[in-house]
């Protein structure tokens, strides 16, 4: 379990650390969905704020001296939460951090699940940038992928953030089974008119994967579900760079794309190896003490993970120190979906070790001569023709 030490307090006391808090419910669960994420006939909000606002100031404790740049509500349906419950954590993370006046306030919204009225709270409690769960315009995809909204409750949500929030993102899913570049093109360039019309400068767009435990496994594995072959799926992909590049939105990560500057500073912290406090169930936190990174993971069950904050402060399950193998395996992982590559001062600072001595000497030499990686003093950069196989590129620069 991390331990303070006044050394600590003095070496961090200019980084920045990110916030994610994470609310488990939702109204019903999707068919690929493999997050955290509970259906349940109610929900006890004032027990639950209380819960999360002790797990915060328990985590805020431990990382004295930091500077806040980031707090993301994920879930689940955080739209689903109370607004008022955003706004008590929003203010306790201000209080026990510093902070700046640019902070990034993220909340995800499925349509459907907010009005104007909700949004307009969400705002007043202190959330800046809404994220909403769009998924598909199509009607036959969102039947397809268990979704409760219409496209139509899709486009309004979409314009009632656009009206409300400093900053707005749009998630897609594409690479269904049976769907053709055509139909892609189709929906993505609605989306991204609708993304014109509010002035959204964010779009995530994920390839569908299937997930162990859960029904598209279920039905994956019984032959009922055919996904894209590799070729098609590449296809689907390099159709996204190009049309979102011409509208302004370029890939700044393999599944997201942003007008420049725009981007999502709070999955930046994640991307380039940056801390960050997770609360709630199931949440994940990577927290640097005393030169080594602390890899936490909090109880998954909602209910058990209540009662543990109620007793003990928090609901940690798992607390380990990453070895210096792992944490250079985290972090080519996550740097290399960047566009920007893995910066190597970042990399030293992080890992304690030169990113050049930290990879497969012999694999990066073939990868440079293929035109998979760019190789620089100060970057390692995954080319747009080797993010195509992004994770067997990953695979042979990890040293054996």
């Amino acid at each position: 379990m991390i331990k303070r030490s006044g050394s600590q307090n003095q070496a961090r006391e200019e980084k920045n650390i990110g916030l994610y808090v994470h609310w488990p419910f939702c109204l019903s669960k999707c068919p690929y969905c493999d997050f955290n994420s509970h259906v349940v006939g109610s929900v006890d909000h004032g027990e639950w704020r209380e819960g999360l606002l002790r797990e915060l100031a328990y985590y805020a404790d431990l990382t004295p001296d930091r500077r806040l740049s980031s707090i993301f509500f994920g879930g689940g349906t955080p739209s689903l939460m109370q607004p008022s419950t955003a706004g008590a954590l929003i203010n306790s993370a201000l209080q026990h951090w510093e902070t700046d006046q640019t902070l990034e306030i993220t909340l995800e919204a499925n349509p459907g699940t907010v009005d104007i009225t909700r949004f307009a709270a969400f705002q007043a409690a202190g959330v800046t940038r809404m994220s909403v769960g769009v998924q598909s315009l199509d009607e036959d995809d969102l039947v397809f992928l268990g979704r409760k909204h219409s496209a139509q409750d899709a486009v309004t949500a979409v314009k009632l953030a656009g009206q409300i929030f400093e900053s707005v993102s749009i998630d897609l899913i594409y690479a269904l089974p049976g769907q053709s570049v055509a139909k892609w093109k189709s929906n993505l360039d609605a989306a991204l008119s609708l993304s014109y019309d509010v002035g959204c400068a964010h779009l995530s767009a994920y390839q569908l994967t299937i997930e162990p435990n859960t029904p598209f496994h279920t039905a994956h594995a019984a032959s009922k579900l055919h996904m894209p072959n590799d070729g098609h799926s590449a296809s689907l992909y390099e159709l996204t760079q190009t049309v979102c590049n011409s509208a302004g939105l370029p890939g700044y990560e393999i599944s997201n794309h942003a007008a420049p500057g725009r981007e999502c500073r709070h999955n930046m912290t994640y991307w380039r190896g940056g801390d960050y406090a997770g609360i709630g169930p199931g949440a994940h936190g990577r927290i640097s003490v005393d030169g080594s990174v602390h890899a936490i993971r909090q109880i998954k069950a909602p209910g058990i993970w209540l009662k543990r904050v109620f007793r003990k402060g928090h609901g940690t399950l798992e607390d380990i120190v990453l070895s210096q193998q792992e944490r250079v395996e985290e972090l080519l992982l996550m740097g290399s979906r960047l566009t920007e590559g893995l910066n190597k001062a970042r990399f030293y600072q992080h890992a304690g070790l030169a990113l050049d001595a930290a990879v497969n000497k012999e694999s990066l030499e073939t990868l440079i001569a293929q035109g998979f990686i760019q190789n620089t003093p100060e970057v390692l950069r995954v080319t747009s023709r080797g993010r195509l196989t992004l994770n067997t590129i990953i695979a042979a620069l990890v040293p054996d």
